[in-house]
């Protein structure tokens, strides 16, 4: 049985988290989906602490069956590297697939070490529709192990976390965005003003 792996800031989580993780359950048949939370990620900036972070992907991710989450990148010490998570990934799971969106995929070779995470784990990439596929070629070019990346279409939706931040900063709804669930708590919390 495979699991699937979605890492990320999640500072805050949204809708698109929400429609890849159901395709990635649906596509590639997951026992589970582990959502893992960033604790201290080496790439950016984030706006809120990390227990925050956990606080709003366990309200977006609530009742989502096959959805557990981790606490593991939170509780280990140093920079969140990919690479570390997917050789503790598989070493309690054994055939893990990493999703990442196409966005982060065109960016994946700096990353830490991309062809190490790849001899742990595969690697699902969701595209949308009209999603330059050139931009994905180049660096399927350049890994040790492309036979390990594998392409899958969601639904387009249009929004990312900074997209969700910056309406909140303008006192704008964000009900299209995210689960209502994560609202409530960016309101409850006063995150994002």
């Amino acid at each position: 049985m495979t699991t699937g792996l979605l890492g990320g800031a999640f500072d805050p989580p949204h809708s698109a988290h929400l429609v890849l993780a159901d395709a990635a359950i649906r596509r590639f048949e997951l026992e589970r989906l582990v959502v893992v939370v960033t604790g201290d990620p080496p790439h950016k900036q984030v706006a809120t602490d990390a227990e925050t972070r956990y606080r709003l992907a366990e309200a977006a991710f609530a009742g989502r069956p096959k959805v557990e989450l981790s606490r593991f990148e939170i509780e280990a010490e140093g920079p969140s590297y990919t690479e570390r998570t997917a050789r503790w990934a598989r070493r309690v799971w054994g055939d893990v697939i990493f999703l990442v969106g196409a966005d982060e995929f065109a960016s994946f070779l700096a990353w830490h070490d991309p062809d190490a995470v790849l001899a742990e784990v595969r690697l699902g990439v969701a595209t949308r529709p009209g999603y330059r596929r050139e931009r994905l070629d180049d660096v399927l070019a350049r890994l040790e192990r492309p036979d390990r990346v594998e392409l899958f279409e969601i639904e387009a939706v249009g929004v990312s976390s900074t997209d969700v931040r910056d309406r909140v900063a303008r006192g704008e709804p964000i009900d299209d965005l995210v689960p209502a669930s994560v609202a409530a708590l960016i309101d409850e919390l006063r995150l994002y003003g």
